[in-house]
């Protein structure tokens, strides 16, 4: 088959547009280092969110540097196993997300602020944005919030960090829905305590409604084989749905 000129001409420039298109694609998609504790890896959040984006068609590679029990004083210090300073030298991210220990803000203020300030001047310096995780109150205490809630306004304001409010949506879910269980014991997000988290973080870094996500989430292992994350009652999701979606913050889409 014989081609003219134009018809050439025709073929690659819709090659041309199709790479680019397939460029700017890639170009867009965020990528997102989670840094912090169980309350981060517990039912797998940086997997969830991914997924969630997946859905959705906004890219969103996450993910994590992540000790059970640690705080940011030891992500700093490299102790506990930790290598998060590591992987921040090493690799370029857009955003990078901390989970302080979920007692720190009260029980050690002078450190948390002292080593949130030192991640956040760390990640600007390597063109990323910080973002500091609001912790949520222990299902024992729900008071917890009031301090919590205090300290991480402050470090973010002091250190033009945005602030992802999981403790505030955690609170409000409470307030409408208290048979609804979002703790696996008194502290870690059961599975609707992390999709409740899921959302939230899908609604910061893409600055879209979360109305219409799965109930059910999904993966891939090594192997390409499908992973459900989790299992959500369509009632429940519907539920967290709709209290983000009425959620005001800013976000970084």
């Amino acid at each position: 088959m014989h081609y003219s000129m134009n018809q050439l001409k025709t073929i690659f420039l819709a090659i041309l547009c199709l790479f680019l298109f397939a460029q700017m694609q890639a170009q867009e998609a965020k990528k997102i280092l989670f840094v912090g504790n169980s309350f981060t890896y517990f039912f797998n959040l940086p997997q969830v969110v991914a997924s969630m984006g997946e859905t959705q068609d906004v890219p969103l590679i996450t993910k994590q540097s992540t000790v059970g029990g640690s705080n940011l004083e030891q992500h700093w210090k490299g102790e506990k196993g930790t290598k998060t300073r590591a992987i921040l030298e090493s690799q370029q991210w857009d955003y990078v997300v901390f989970n302080n220990h979920s007692l720190s803000s009260i029980d050690t203020p002078e450190s948390f602020m002292e080593y949130g300030r030192k991640f956040a001047e760390l990640v600007k310096e390597k063109g990323a944005q910080p973002v500091f995780m609001m912790t949520w109150a222990y299902d024992s205490n729900p008071l917890m919030q009031e301090e919590i809630t205090q300290m991480h306004e402050k470090l973010a304001q002091e250190t033009g960090a945005a602030l992802v409010p999981c403790g505030l949506v955690f609170a409000e879910a409470r307030k409408w829905r208290p048979e609804l269980d979002l703790f696996f014991d008194d502290k870690h997000p059961s599975s609707n305590g992390t999709y409740l988290l899921g959302l939230t973080f899908y609604k910061f870094f893409s600055g879209k409604q979360v109305t219409g996500i799965p109930k059910r989430l999904t993966t891939t292992d090594k192997d390409g084989e499908k992973l459900y994350l989790i299992f959500m009652h369509a009632e429940d999701a519907t539920f967290l749905q709709q209290l983000v979606d009425k959620q005001v913050f800013k976000t970084a889409g």
